[in-house]
């Protein structure tokens, strides 16, 4: 860094400019790929869901709040597991902030993982999150959704994940899911995304991204190696 180029003024200013210019070209490109995602069709939901949570057993349907969208987030926490995913810890420690501003434009948000709920409401209270979490234990909405894997899948050694095959032994993997519930009552699958579709939902970060050494990742043994618990940070 200490070998960086150090220019006058005037020198940088010019320079920061011609990245304007890149960033407002991505910005738009941006605002037309956000809108080819919201003009994608949509897939009924047949099957019945029910997840189980706080204020007991709760179907897709009611999820919604009374609210006509609704966002999942896919949470690596499975039943035998003893906390929950470090990566997916990081992402929803964006999520207290933003889901009560998210309610005020339509949408709901929660997260869900196959964890009994006593599970993640202890791991909840643990981390300090306030945002709602439910179980889907015993139903086949993680395996539908592409985010965890039965015995005979990973026994085969490759599974279907972010739309493509792939070798992995996880039996759970991040993801987000989007629904939308019309006023008479069906319920449409309308948006999935996983792996690095997920960066953008990840505020710190984008906040990385802007500074000199960015995210730093590219000497680790993996990306994301250096993330922890937030409790654990200094342990």
């Amino acid at each position: 860094m200490e070998k960086h180029k150090v220019v006058s003024q005037a020198e940088w200013l010019a320079a920061r400019k011609q990245l304007l210019a890149k960033e407002k070209e991505f910005t738009k490109a941006r605002d037309q790929l956000s809108q080819l995602r919201r003009d994608l069709p949509w897939e009924r939901v047949e099957k019945t869901y029910v997840f189980d949570g706080p204020n007991g057993k709760q179907s897709l349907a009611d999820l919604f709040a009374g609210r006509n969208q609704l966002i999942v987030y896919h949470f690596m926490l499975g039943p035998d597991w003893e906390a929950g995913c470090q990566s997916c810890s990081f992402w929803a420690d964006n999520f207290n902030g933003f889901f009560v501003h998210l309610a005020q434009r339509d949408v709901t948000f929660t997260a869900i993982s196959r964890a009994p709920c006593k599970q993640l409401a202890a791991f909840k209270q643990r981390m300090g999150w306030s945002f709602p979490w439910l179980s889907s234990s015993g139903t086949d909405f993680n395996y539908d959704y592409r985010v965890s894997f039965r015995p005979e899948e990973l026994a085969a050694g490759v599974v279907e994940y972010n739309y493509a095959r792939r070798e992995t032994s996880m039996t759970e993997l991040p993801g987000i899911s989007v629904f939308y519930k019309a006023d008479d009552g069906p319920v449409f699958h309308t948006y999935s995304c996983y792996a690095r579709g997920l960066d953008m939902m990840n505020a710190a970060y984008h906040y990385l991204d802007l500074v000199p050494k960015g995210r730093d990742e590219a000497g680790l043994e993996f990306t994301q190696a250096w993330v922890r618990h937030h409790d654990k940070y200094g342990a």
